[in-house]
């Protein structure tokens, strides 16, 4: 073998385990970037359960809150209409009473 020859051969071995180191550190690099990206995903991912869970807290609160002062609201209405009525019915009575019509 001529020098030539020898060269083209040497280089094309140096070429095979250059470009094959290369080539298992792209897949490497691939597979890193793959689980990154999983990663990021989990990591969105239980972000979104905490917002939602948290925010379904705060809307079921709010909820409660409501209906406590609605309820509350009823009952102070119904205070006021039960007053109402006695009060007009002592009125009627008492003008009843000083008309002489009390029977």
């Amino acid at each position: 073998m001529n020098g030539k020859k020898i060269f083209a051969v040497a280089f094309a071995c140096a070429s095979v385990v250059l470009f094959s180191d290369v080539a298992i550190a792209g897949q490497g690099v691939k597979q890193d970037a793959k689980d990154a990206g999983h990663a990021v995903g989990n990591g969105a991912r239980d972000v979104g359960h905490a917002t939602a869970h948290a925010a379904k807290a705060v809307g079921h609160g709010a909820k409660e809150a409501g209906q406590g002062i609605g309820h509350g609201a009823k009952v102070v209405g119904h205070g006021v209409a039960h007053g109402t009525r006695e009060g007009w019915d002592a009125t009627k009575h008492a003008v009843k009473h000083v008309f002489g019509k009390d029977n």
